[in-house]
């Protein structure tokens, strides 16, 4: 029985930029290493109304559901208004009950018609006020008084770094990225009650996974958010 769910962006969370069967894929293997037995769900908006007591992970990697899509326009209409309630009350329900969820990369501008997921979120990409630098080699910068930055350096990676995030609430930065002589927040983590959240800005395509540190990062913010007895 699947205990972690990957909404992948397909549909109207899909867009020409980030090519989601990919990294999901990526994520599941990920997911797989630190315990979890995944599934990846393309009908994002169901596997919310549906979501159940089994979860102990859900990954959100999708993307902005009122931009373009993957074909340059947007034709997919958003579900009926009693089923986009189901699905935050279920995400509510789940956020209650203690669950981990990790956000990536295009994350912070989805699942924007469900209010749980933006107050747990803590940050949004807004639009004509976030933005990234080109797409290329980075510095991420790990906040050493995090407690899971224990022995993890600053390392490089390949990828966009989202800048000038709308932040909505109190976050624990884990690690930042510099631009303008600015430190912006690039990963974070929230406790809420008996959940765990974690927000990760990187994870635009394969090039950011294959760095050896983005991965170790990933690695522990999976096993914090699988901890048991939250």
């Amino acid at each position: 029985m699947p205990d972690a769910l990957i909404l992948t962006g397909s549909g109207r969370y899909s867009d020409p930029w980030h090519p989601y069967d990919e990294t999901s894929l990526l994520l599941a293997g990920l997911a797989m290493d630190a315990g979890f037995e995944p599934r990846i769900e393309t009908d994002v908006d169901a596997a919310l109304r549906d979501l159940d007591a089994d979860v102990r992970l859900l990954v959100v990697n999708a993307g902005d559901p009122e931009g373009p899509d993957a074909e340059g326009g947007r034709s997919d209409a958003p579900p009926r208004p009693s089923d986009l309630a189901a699905g935050d009350a279920a995400l509510r329900s789940a956020l209650e009950r203690g669950i981990g969820v990790l956000v990536m990369h295009s994350g912070a501008a989805s699942l924007r018609d469900y209010p749980s997921f933006g107050t747990a979120l803590g940050g949004r990409w807004v639009r004509g006020e976030s933005w990234h630098p080109e797409f290329g080699d980075a510095c991420v910068h790990v906040v050493l008084e995090h407690p899971l930055a224990a022995g993890l350096a600053d390392f490089d990676v390949q990828d966009e770094r989202y800048t000038d995030l709308r932040m909505d609430a109190e976050v624990q930065r884990l690690a930042e990225h510099e631009e303008g002589g600015v430190r912006h927040p690039l990963v974070w983590t929230r406790q809420l009650g008996t959940s765990r959240l974690v927000y990760d800005g990187l994870g635009h395509d394969a090039r950011s996974y294959a760095s050896a540190g983005h991965r170790e990062l990933l690695r522990r913010v999976l096993a914090w958010l699988g901890e048991p007895g939250r």
